[in-house]
């Protein structure tokens, strides 16, 4: 599944509806800064998604990093996985 501007992947102002997204099995680009260099994590609860990302990008399978995050529907802790994006690996924004 892609977005309609073609990345498979999409970004979201507000981090609830991102994490909403993730949690449905979307992936979420989660913008941030971390020691004054730019990155990202691709968020969801669909690890084969995330895994065929990776493949595609060139990251290495076991960078993949398991992370369980609360539904914010429901409170519930749920398992989900994510990529850490920086340098080459940060798509460029939008």
């Amino acid at each position: 599944m892609t977005e309609p501007d073609g990345a498979p992947w999409r970004e979201f102002a507000a981090r609830r509806d991102g994490m909403i997204h993730a949690m449905d099995g979307g992936l979420w680009l989660h913008r941030h800064i971390w020691f004054d260099t730019p990155m990202a994590h691709l968020v969801s609860t669909d690890r084969e998604r995330l895994l065929a990302y990776g493949a595609a990008a060139g990251l290495p399978a076991h960078r993949l990093q398991d992370k369980p995050l609360k539904d914010p529907r429901t409170g519930k802790r749920r398992p989900a996985w994510h990529w850490d994006l920086v340098g080459r690996f940060l798509p460029p924004a939008r």
